[in-house]
Parts: structure tokens; sequence; C-alpha cells
């Protein structure tokens, strides 16, 4: 089994900046893409931020420019700084990832996983 926990998010004014964080452990083989969703109240889920490997890059059209996603070498965590928040940002935002999943006898299979999400709430 494989679990995504995400921190960081939090209570901020507009124009300040937050970094969210997501670290994936279990059985791990490897993480083929890893990003960040977000759901406002009343709402459809949507993409904020995703790095596809080796080190593709893909953001929301809302986001571009403010936002900025990494993912240190190595390791099975993404991060996410948010810069100049606007109160249009207030959602819960939720990692995601598609993990090569290894079991015990050394089959690998693919299946995407979700965090249960933290929320950024933006006050103007």
């Amino acid at each position: 089994q494989v679990r995504l926990l995400e921190s960081g998010g939090g209570l901020v004014q507009s124009g300040e900046s937050l970094r969210l964080s997501c670290a994936a452990s279990g059985s791990i083989f490897s993480i083929t893409a890893m990003g960040w969703y977000r759901q406002a109240p009343g709402k459809e889920r949507e993409l904020v931020a995703r790095i596809t490997q080796p080190y593709t890059l893909t953001y929301g059209d809302s986001v571009k420019g403010r936002f900025t996603i990494s993912r240190e070498n190595g390791e099975n965590t993404v991060y996410l700084q948010m810069n100049n928040l606007k109160p249009e940002d207030t959602a819960v935002y939720y990692c995601n990832a598609d993990v090569r999943v290894k079991t015990k006898g050394w089959q690998i299979y693919d299946k995407n996983y979700w965090g249960q999400g933290t929320q950024v709430t933006v006050s103007s």
C-alpha cells in the first residue's frame, strides 16, 4: 500500500506565499508522475501542477507564473511553492501520484493515489 501525506496548508492574506509538501511512502517501486490538484466549494477538481517523469512540468492556466512545482532527485516528495496568492486560490489542495507499486513477491503494478487534502484559504 502507498500513502500520500500532505502538509503546509493554512490561512494567508492576498499576496502572501505558502509552500505545500507531499511525501509518498509505502511499497513504492517508482513514481512516474506526481502533482497537485485543487477543489473549491461548488467547483470541479482541477489541475494545479504536475511533474511527469523524467521532467515534464504542467501547470494550470490560472497559476502559471505564480506557482512552482518541484521534486528532489531520488525523493518521493513533491513541493508546491505558491506565491502571490489570491482569494480565488482558496480550495482544498490534493496531492496525486502515479505509482508503480511493488508487492512482497516483487510483482509490479500501476496505481493512482490521492492524498487526504490540505486546506488553503486566502483572505482579501
